[in-house]
């Protein structure tokens, strides 16, 4: 389904063609995010992000690139995760070459400002405010703090407030010109085009990259002996909280028994977590169990709101359920069902240019290969019974886990005594 070029200078260019649409994603990835960055200046990659927006040597203003876009109904938008950092615009297939000067303006030729810069820190602030203030999204960077501390993988990807002040425009120069290079870049064109015209066009706009060679990452260092706690005090009606177990990175073959086995536990409303503690006891509006895979670690992580009265049964009840899947086998009825649960969520997930860009893109970025839906499916189909048992005895150790949580609690000590298997 799928075309893949690469530039002279390094640069790879996804094309990703689809038939009944008239939208047009076109994605730009750069291997730039918070676990590249020095502490002194944690959150950088997330102020560049929001300064490509604030104006161009051709678009001044910030309102100039919105005003364009909105003009024709485009949705545009960007983000940073860890690893990457990604801007992109969805637009009707006849405005290819709109979307690719916009976008091209935006990474080669914005003013970066000064003054701006100032303007806009204060608006990412703001953010963090808002994001301090959203305990169901912040208990996942509180989560990664415990498993990964402080190293780059452990930091909030959009900053500290200090951190976050402290940036200079040098600091944004020097960062960009360190990142954004053709071999550490991926575009992706999925939708509506022809492909020789767009690849023309995506070659004349983006060829401008550095061939210059990719910075060194620093990997991450994973070492634990016991069960880890970390709680965030807050006046809450409802506790958050993130518990699980460190897992595997993206390159590894168990990735798919681990997506099956998150499944079974708590990947959708008739799972085994979300039944013993939505469904029976009613303890929960959310909960869900999941599977994240970085380049280097990885980790299986149950993700629930609970009442505050509650949160010690809650515990209990995840940690019987990961003792139950790592000492019997999971019935052939269930693990059919979690597979084609997966599959199925994968199919209806790719219906969308934006969904297919994305799909195809961050695979690039992280794995250097992308794996087609169709290849995915296989070797899901492939997990066994005995691999989900053997993945589970593997991961489900007291030397593995680790608890984040959110709420009215100060002993942390109660908690440490919960985490045995």
């Amino acid at each position: 389904m799928y075309k893949k070029s690469v530039l002279k200078n390094g640069l790879r260019i996804i094309t990703y063609p689809m038939e009944n649409t008239r939208a047009l994603t076109l994605l730009v990835l750069v291997g730039a995010g918070s676990r590249h960055e020095k502490k002194a200046l944690s959150g950088i990659s997330h102020v560049l992000e929001h300064m490509a927006f604030r104006g161009t040597k051709k678009r001044p203003k910030s309102l100039d690139i919105s005003r364009e876009l909105d003009k024709i109904g485009g949705v545009y938008n960007a983000f940073t995760g860890k690893e990457i950092m990604g801007f992109w615009t969805k637009v009707d297939s006849k405005h290819l070459d709109l979307s690719c000067d916009i976008i091209s303006d935006m990474i080669f030729n914005s003013l970066f400002k000064e003054k701006e810069l100032e303007k806009e820190k204060k608006t990412v602030l703001e953010e963090f405010n808002m994001y301090l203030d959203t305990p169901q999204a912040y208990i996942m960077d509180l989560w990664e703090k415990v498993l990964y501390g402080d190293q780059p993988m452990g930091w909030l990807t959009i900053g500290e407030k200090e951190t976050i002040k402290a940036v200079k425009r040098k600091d944004i120069l020097a960062y960009f010109n360190s990142r954004f290079k053709a071999k550490n870049s991926v575009i992706v064109l999925a939708g509506d085009f022809k492909e020789q015209e767009a690849v023309g066009k995506l070659t004349k706009y983006f060829s401008k990259f550095s061939g210059a060679n990719n910075p060194a990452k620093r990997l991450t260092i994973e070492k634990q002996k016991s069960p880890q706690v970390l709680l965030h005090y807050k006046e809450t009606d409802q506790s958050h909280l993130a518990f699980g177990v460190r897992a595997f990175n993206v390159f590894s073959e168990k990735k798919y028994a681990l997506s099956v086995l998150s499944n079974i536990l708590g990947g959708n409303m008739s799972s085994r977590l979300f039944t013993e503690i939505r469904e029976k006891r009613g303890m929960a509006y959310y909960v869900r169990t999941m599977a994240e895979e970085y380049t280097d670690v990885g980790y299986l992580v149950t993700h629930a709101g609970i009442d505050n009265k509650k949160v010690k049964e809650a515990i209990k009840i995840i940690l019987k359920e990961y003792r139950k899947i790592s000492e019997k086998k999971v019935p052939k009825a269930e693990l059919e069902k979690a597979k084609e649960n997966i599959k199925g969520k994968l199919h209806l997930g790719l219906e969308t240019s934006d969904a297919c860009a994305v799909y195809c893109g961050i695979q690039e970025i992280l794995r250097g290969e992308i794996e087609t839906p169709e290849k995915e499916c296989q070797m899901i189909d492939k997990v066994s019974q005995d691999d989900i048992l053997k993945v589970a005895k593997e991961i489900f150790r007291n030397d593995k886990l680790n608890l984040a949580l959110i709420g009215p609690f100060k002993d942390k000590e109660k908690f440490q005594k919960l985490l045995k298997l």
